[in-house]
């Protein structure tokens, strides 16, 4: 299964966290659960036009939840944390703030 640039990265992470990650040039995504260390470079390379330095990727288990007597969980997803090369940035973050 080929995967596209835009169906690889699922969505931006904004948290408390990774807004503190960006000063050091790191963003954090959501991404295709399949989807490996070269794919998301090459995605967040071509979506978002810089230059990619590391690809860190980790799967993020999914967590029972409750609601009243009813039992579940909430689903499992992977993350990559994408460092840029020196003097890049990402404009699509800069507004964001929690």
């Amino acid at each position: 299964m080929k995967l596209m640039a835009h169906d690889i990265i699922v969505r931006p992470i904004i948290t408390e966290k990774s807004s503190r990650m960006m000063e050091d040039n790191k963003y954090t995504f959501e991404v295709h659960p399949q989807a490996n260390k070269t794919e998301v470079r090459k995605a967040v390379e071509t979506v978002f036009k810089v230059k990619v330095e590391k690809v860190h990727t980790l799967k993020v288990r999914s967590k029972p939840k409750r609601m009243g007597v009813f039992l579940g969980k909430s689903r499992a997803w992977k993350k990559a944390i994408v460092t840029l090369a020196e003097g890049e940035r990402i404009e699509f973050f800069e507004g964001a703030s929690v």
